[in-house]
């Protein structure tokens, strides 16, 4: 088994690292996901339409309106009475995008954004899905409140999460798949947004493994990594983009008790490498003061307060 981690790390740090890796991934084998046994929800597929501008905007989001509203009718026959009420609370917003199939897909704006210069889009971690939907809809208002009336924020639920406790939590694989969908939401922002919006991309948890793997050509100016558990890249150059590469980590994060290294087992990458605020990686690591792994977009948070000065370009004025 061939380990990786940050650099300095004596023999017997590695064997206690091992230990606890392959520790975590006992118990990802041994306890199942919560609810996977849950019966799949019937849903209509996916609006089908032919692009995302300015001028179409509109129409998009009134698509993924009515298909919204049709699986919370195909829900409710269905006696899902809690998707139902997701998918309807969905209905009335704006959606670039909307699968109510399986665990749910979405892609959700807050603000205007065919007229906003300063966008972020929030790719988040593990156990999300339309079921969960509205704690990571809660970070994005948290975050849109902050910016005000001239950016836009994306919500972008675009990939199926990983669980917290499962094999696929500790390697790339989610990842990879999901990345070519967010390249393609991020173009398609840039498509309504125009040429001159600034794009940051917020990804929290394994969310950033998402980012990373999608990083390089990405048209975006800044990629904030929060509470990371490692990108699967060892340095912040190895993502290859033109992006400023920002990381923090609350204080009381448990995320910094994880091994940050990477082992092949039986010809399986387990673990994502080195640890995103440490200096080995480079990236630029501002303060999210004392909060745990969900309390990156608290209100009145330091993390919060930084984030927002990213977005807006203000990153002279940014904490560490």
């Amino acid at each position: 088994m061939a380990v990786r981690g940050s650099g300095g790390t004596t023999a017997r740090g590695v064997r206690v690292r091992r230990g606890l890796l392959a520790l975590l991934v006992a118990c990802a084998v041994a306890v199942p996901l919560a609810g996977a046994a849950r019966g799949q929800v019937p849903a209509p597929s996916p609006a089908v339409l032919a692009g995302t501008s300015a001028a179409s905007l509109d129409a998009v989001y009134a698509a993924n309106r009515a298909n919204a509203e049709e699986a919370a009718r195909m829900a409710d026959e269905y006696g899902d009475r809690r998707r139902a009420d997701a998918d309807r609370a969905l209905a009335g917003r704006q959606l670039l995008y909307f699968d109510g199939r399986g665990p749910g897909l979405v892609t959700e704006v807050l603000g205007d954004l065919a007229h906003a210069d300063r966008v972020a889009v929030l790719v988040p971690g593990s156990d999300t899905g339309i079921d969960t939907y509205s704690r990571f809809r809660a970070a994005a208002l948290a975050l849109h409140e902050r910016l005000g009336a001239r950016a836009a924020v994306v919500a972008w639920l675009g990939y199926e999460t990983p669980g917290t406790v499962s094999t696929t939590v500790a390697t790339t694989d989610r990842a990879e798949e999901a990345a070519p969908g967010l390249r393609e939401a991020v173009s398609g922002v840039r498509a309504v947004a125009g040429p001159h919006a600034r794009i940051s991309l917020l990804c929290h948890s394994y969310g950033s493994v998402v980012c990373a793997e999608a990083a390089d050509g990405l048209d975006v100016d800044d990629i904030a990594l929060l509470g990371s558990p490692g990108t699967g890249a060892d340095t912040a150059t190895a993502l290859r983009t033109r992006a400023r590469i920002w990381a923090a980590r609350g204080d009381d994060d448990w995320i910094g008790h994880v091994p940050h290294l990477s082992a092949d087992l039986l010809g399986t990458i387990v673990g994502f490498g080195t640890d995103p605020v440490s200096p080995a990686f480079g990236a630029r690591v501002f303060a999210a003061g004392d909060g745990g792994h969900s309390d990156y977009f608290a209100p009145g948070s330091t993390s919060l307060a930084n984030l927002t000065r990213i977005v807006l370009g203000e990153t002279a004025a940014v904490t560490s």
